[in-house]
This record gives structure tokens, C-alpha cells and sequence, in this order.
């Protein structure tokens, strides 16, 4: 069952809306059915595995680890559209975290990821990247995900069925949907990139998944119970420059 209440700590309440407009992206995406799955961990487990100058945002006394699969249908510039890749599969493992300022965001455990030259670059920019064999297949109202990593390490297995469309999410879903910024260190230094879409088009979902080798391999402890899941088919992102905190 979903939380009832927020007990957060009064800081910036994410929304559904974007917090900032970004006027000259530095590159854009398209996320296609993505599912987000999810499950309450204590905070003091995920405190320590986090940078100095984040720390973790709770609601309902929960930290929350999120395992997010989803199409990178499109990856490239703005406008002209010129995709840099072709699209692919990304899986990544994250949290949600507050800066010192009380912005709100996603520290990532890592990125799975198909495509060698996202990998390298992204890692270069802080973002924990891990070249994967990654996959998502659809047939109807039914979704496949899989993973492995290259060492063979990581295997990750889910099967989604998409519900209903949620025509007013609550004040939790906002909690794990709306975040607009990425938290990253690289250099001896804390970065926070923004993002900007349009609002979730959100369904509910239901899951079957084998999540406890990508967590294991993450840090993160095996997870009791099925996800709580929601499933959003596409938006249509704008990624501002990463900027130092």
C-alpha cells in the first residue's frame, strides 16, 4: 500500500510541473515506455552510500530506491534534430536526494546501458554509466525488460502490465515522478544538471521482477515485496548544462 503522508523535512516539494525552464539545452531526449519501479529502504542504509553536500530525501520515514527501465528512443541535438546514437535501452538504479539548498533531484547508483560511446561519455561527466546488454520488448499492454552487465554481473528481469491512466496523480506519486534535477560528482565536486519535460502521463502498473542481483551489485539490500509501479509511455526531454553546487 501506498504512503499516506509526507514527512519530509519542509524543503521544495516536488510537482508533476517542471521547476525550471531551460533555454538553450545542451542536448535532448525522448524516454518511451518507461516504467518505474519502486521500494522503501531505511534512510540511514542509503545515507552513507551518498556524495557530501546531497542527502536523502524520505517520505512516510522511507528512502526510496527506484529501478527505472525504459527506450532512449531518441538522443541527440535539440534543434536541428540530429540523433548522436542510435536509440536503446537504459536501465538505471537511483534514489532521491535534497541539496544543501533544498532542491530536490536523483543521485544515481548506476546506468545501464547498451551503446559504448553514451557509456564512456557519461562517465566522464559523473554519471555512473555501466556498459550492459540491455532490452525491452512490448507486446500489447505487456512489457519485457532485461539486463546483464558485461562481466556478467547485474542481471536484472521484469515483466509490466500497464493499467489505467492516472488522471490526478497523488502527492506520493509527484514524490517519485517529479524530480528535475540529477545530482553527479566528478573532479573533487558536486554537479547538479537540470531537466525540463512535459508532466508525467502516468498509468498504474503491476509487476513481476528479479531485481536483487542489480541491487546487490549497487550496495543496495534485496528488496521485500513486489514494486510499487507506474508506467508512463513518453515525454520529451530538454537537459540543461550541469552546473556546480
Amino acid at each position: 500500500m501506498a504512503p499516506e503522508a509526507n514527512e519530509g523535512d519542509g524543503d521544495h516539494v516536488p510537482s508533476r510541473w517542471p521547476e525550471h525552464r531551460i533555454g538553450v539545452p545542451i542536448n535532448a531526449m525522448h524516454w518511451r515506455n518507461l516504467t518505474f519501479l519502486h521500494w522503501p529502504v531505511e534512510p540511514a542504509r542509503i545515507e552513507p552510500m551518498l556524495s557530501p553536500g546531497v542527502r536523502v530525501d524520505t517520505f512516510d520515514g522511507a528512502a526510496w530506491v527506484g529501478i527505472t527501465p525504459f527506450r532512449m528512443s531518441y538522443l541527440g541535438t535539440p534543434a536541428p534534430r540530429v540523433p548522436l546514437v542510435p536509440g536503446f535501452t537504459e536501465i538505471n538504479v537511483r534514489t532521491y536526494v535534497r541539496g544543501r539548498d533544498g532542491d530536490d533531484g536523483v543521485w544515481f547508483f548506476s546506468l545501464e546501458c547498451s551503446r559504448l560511446p553514451v557509456t564512456a561519455l557519461l562517465r566522464l561527466l559523473g554519471l555512473p554509466y555501466q556498459q550492459s546488454t540491455t532490452d525491452q520488448r512490448r507486446r500489447g499492454t505487456e512489457l519485457q525488460y532485461t539486463s546483464k552487465r558485461r562481466s556478467g554481473q547485474g542481471w536484472f528481469g521484469a515483466r509490466v502490465r500497464v493499467g489505467s491512466r492516472i488522471e490526478v496523480p497523488t502527492e506520493f506519486e509527484d514524490f517519485l515522478t517529479g524530480r528535475w534535477n540529477a545530482y553527479s560528482r566528478a573532479w573533487g565536486q558536486l554537479w547538479r544538471t537540470p531537466i525540463e519535460h512535459e508532466p508525467w502521463p502516468l498509468h498504474r502498473a503491476t509487476a513481476h521482477c528479479s531485481p536483487a542481483d542489480l541491487l546487490a551489485v549497487n550496495g543496495l539490500p534485496s528488496p521485500a515485496g513486489e514494486p510499487i509501479t507506474h508506467f508512463s509511455p513518453l515525454v520529451h526531454v530538454r537537459v540543461g548544462p550541469p552546473r556546480p553546487v
